[in-house]
């Protein structure tokens, strides 16, 4: 499979390791000196993108990879108010796959994390929260992943309505705490909180290898497909 990284950055150095370990060739490294490089014959003879920038320039990238032809992995987030122009776009031909995180492991959790709020919406004497801890660079918060995180919760919970940064939060929304610190690869805690005890859950990265890794796999699986796709999809395929 010939890959194009758009953003390299540690997080493309580790795509792009993992990538090469697999078989996989990087025909094209994007990053914010070589602009021009979307127009390049190497770009275009990518087999599918995989891209991990910032908030404010993704859409851009998956514009100028959409009129290349060439399909799309993303990994960034705080763009999502553009989402609606990405999905448009899939509907009349493009391809893009989008995850908060591709962490096989967090999506493990993300599973864990609906099943749990489900039991927990006949315990409403536990109140629920949640808490993100990244590292510095990260400029979205919180996190895309304690959105979704949070956004599940609220589908399982009764009670709860929304989400919120602002503490002390409203009785119907989740508070959610987001920390930057050093460089930390990604944690993430929910706890349900009561008199008598606490139960809390935590995923906690040790190095970016395992969202290189999801980074991928969604990138073979995305080849030679169409439309908008997630992790969803993936693990639907990978039963």
């Amino acid at each position: 499979m010939k890959i194009a990284l758009i953003g390299y950055g540690k997080m493309g150095h580790a795509i792009e390791e993992i990538a090469l370990s697999r078989g996989h060739e990087i025909v094209c490294r994007i990053d914010k000196d070589n602009q021009e490089d979307f127009d390049s014959p190497q770009f275009k003879s990518a087999d599918v993108a995989i891209e991990f920038t910032a908030p404010t320039v993704a859409l851009g990238n998956y514009r100028r990879a959409f009129a290349a032809g060439v399909p799309v992995v993303s990994g960034t987030t705080g763009w999502l108010e553009h989402l609606p122009e990405v999905k448009a776009a899939c509907e009349a031909g493009q391809t893009f796959f989008y995850a908060s995180n591709f962490s096989l492991g967090v999506n493990i959790f993300f599973a864990v994390n609906k099943y749990l709020a489900g039991i927990m919406n006949h315990f409403p004497q536990y109140s629920v929260s949640l808490e993100e801890i990244h590292h510095v660079h990260k400029l979205d918060h919180p996190s895309g992943t304690a959105i979704t995180l949070a956004e599940d919760i609220i589908a399982q919970l009764d009670s709860k309505h929304s989400w919120t940064e602002n503490l002390p939060a409203p009785a119907d929304a989740i508070p959610v705490v987001a920390r930057r610190e050093g460089e930390v690869p990604g944690t993430h805690t929910i706890t349900y909180d009561s008199e008598v005890d606490t139960i809390r859950i935590t995923h906690e990265a040790k190095s970016r290898k395992g969202f290189a890794l999801g980074a991928v796999i969604a990138a073979e699986f995305t080849v030679g497909k169409k439309g908008f796709l997630t992790m969803q999809d993936l693990f639907s395929f990978l039963k």
